[in-house]
């Protein structure tokens, strides 16, 4: 932006004093449009279009043969990395209230030990454990609030009856 148009224009245009855009101010409110392509990719692909298949081939080929940069572009692309995996099977006791909680979390470490779970695994499933012991805790809680709450009753009515 030039220096010589008036402040006001450059104002009207979202600048400052010195020509540059004013902070808060957005040139395109909309932005760029979601799933739109930069034109040199839609360029490169208008090129491969056809070939693409006969490319992944060739790149496959290529790390078969031993190229470095093959084998890590089929392995960084191709074959994206795993995010999570299954558990391998361990015995893990039952719970059924919180005074077994204590007992799955020791099946969980001594699995670790054992080397049956990586310190990752054991961490995701000693969450699993957490929210499990969370979930016990708040139905042994309702259990014992809806026994007060028929003895509060059954006391208020033996009250109202003694009368």
């Amino acid at each position: 932006m030039s220096k010589d148009k008036p402040i006001e224009a450059q104002q009207e245009m979202g600048r400052n004093e010195k020509g540059q855009f004013a902070k808060g101010h957005v040139h395109n409110p909309k932005g760029r449009t979601p799933g739109s392509r930069n034109k040199a990719t839609e360029a490169a692909l208008a090129l491969m279009e056809g070939q693409l298949e006969q490319i992944t081939q060739t790149l496959i080929d290529a790390a078969l043969g031993g190229d470095l940069a093959a084998i890590r572009l089929v392995l960084e692309r191709l074959v994206p990395p795993c995010k999570e995996k299954v558990l391998p099977q361990i015995h893990l006791p039952a719970v059924t209230d919180a005074q077994s909680l204590p007992k799955l979390t020791a099946a969980v470490l001594e699995a670790v030990s054992r080397g049956d779970l990586t310190p990752g695994e054991a961490n995701a499933l000693a969450s699993l454990v957490g929210s499990h012991g969370k979930a016990i805790e708040l139905a042994e809680l309702e259990d014992r609030l809806a026994a007060l709450e028929a003895q509060m009753l059954a006391d208020s009515n033996r009250a109202k009856g003694g009368k």
